[in-house]
């Protein structure tokens, strides 16, 4: 960062941001690739890039877009969010996908509806626990996408995770959409900032959408370099993150307290349910990523460390909860022997 060659973004003129954005594009086989403070900025650039005011953005019902981002493309792109039913492996089902499309050809209500505007997808996907949605799942998509002349947008802020775990490249997926959203921030570990890729024409009016938004910068190349080194030398280091948070889930599974699917571990997250609201809320607030009150999200990430892979708790620290007449206490240890035989439960009534 102290050394980067820097130059004004803005103009095109900072070649650390332009070394940044054509590694991007060659990543993932588009022509071109746009940098953007956040991953929430680059959804809704592209979505603006995509859509006109009063078009349907047709997505899954547990998206993050859906659900985490403001309702921003509403709010600023005056779009309609339009949800479809999300199967807990991610996917969103395929007549339900298609049959949410409205068109002339579909019926004579069709004027009654929002025209359509694009499709999204997510990869992995955060409120399913991590799920890899599969490159053949994206082919049936772009498939009714083409047939209907939409694009497809691809929330991939953790697709190098889903390449990781399914050994695949990540032009397996991106060449079935349209565009693609790349978080630098997350198990990559940049401090800040994500991408956009698309085609040239795409790529172009995302960068007026980026303006638009306040996202123009000068001498970015300083925020760049980071990102550099996250697509250089951080993608392969994921498939830690990915046995570390599978270490995490055997060791908590064993818990009486805690209801936990290992099938559903496929990445660096592990989901799982404690009996009680309150019980979850105070784990939340020591120490956890929570979704909503119950379940619990627990994340592996480079900052984590083989020394604590057995949990995201704080080092040894013990919890007492009551829960009716009963008290929970959970005691972590830590040591060079395998996590999930030193992760310790104690129940005292």
């Amino acid at each position: 960062m102290a050394t980067a060659a820097l130059g004004d973004d803005v103009f095109g003129e900072d070649p650390t941001v332009n070394e940044l954005e054509a590694l991007a594009a060659r990543l993932t086989g588009m022509e071109a690739s746009l940098f953007v403070v956040s991953g929430t900025m680059g959804n809704l650039g592209a979505l603006l890039a995509h859509c006109q005011r009063g078009q349907e953005v047709i997505l899954g019902d547990q998206s993050h877009i859906y659900h985490y981002e403001n309702g921003s493309a509403s709010a600023i792109g005056g779009m309609v969010l339009h949800p479809v039913r999300t199967n807990a492996d991610g996917t969103l089902p395929l007549d339900e996908l298609e049959a949410a499309i409205h068109l002339p050809s579909h019926n004579y209500h069709f004027y009654h509806w929002a025209p359509p505007g694009v499709i999204c997808l997510e990869n992995t996907h955060n409120r399913c626990g991590g799920a890899v949605l599969t490159p053949e799942y994206f082919a049936q998509v772009a498939a009714i996408a083409s047939t209907h002349l939409l694009p497809v947008h691809l929330d991939g802020a953790r697709l190098f995770n889903a390449a990781v775990a399914a050994g695949r490249p990540l032009t397996d997926w991106t060449r079935h959409v349209s565009s693609v959203q790349l978080c630098l921030s997350k198990g990559l570990a940049a401090p800040v900032g994500s991408m956009i890729c698309g085609s040239a024409a795409f790529v172009d009016r995302a960068r007026r959408m980026r303006k638009i938004l306040g996202g123009g910068m000068r001498q970015a190349g300083v925020i760049a370099a980071p990102g550099i080194v996250a697509l250089t030398g951080m993608v392969d280091r994921l498939a830690e993150d990915h046995r570390h948070a599978r270490i995490l889930a055997e060791g908590l599974a064993r818990l009486p307290a805690v209801t936990l699917d290992l099938a559903t571990v496929q990445t660096n997250m592990v989901v799982f349910t404690m009996p009680g609201v309150a019980e979850a809320e105070r784990l939340q607030q020591k120490a956890a990523a929570c979704l909503w009150p119950n379940p619990l999200r627990l994340l592996q990430h480079k900052p984590a460390g083989r020394p604590r892979t057995n949990t995201s708790l704080p080092r040894k620290q013990k919890l007492l909860r009551r829960n009716g007449t009963r008290h929970w206490r959970y005691s972590k240890r830590l040591g060079d022997s395998s996590p999930a035989t030193t992760l310790r439960e104690t129940l005292v009534k």
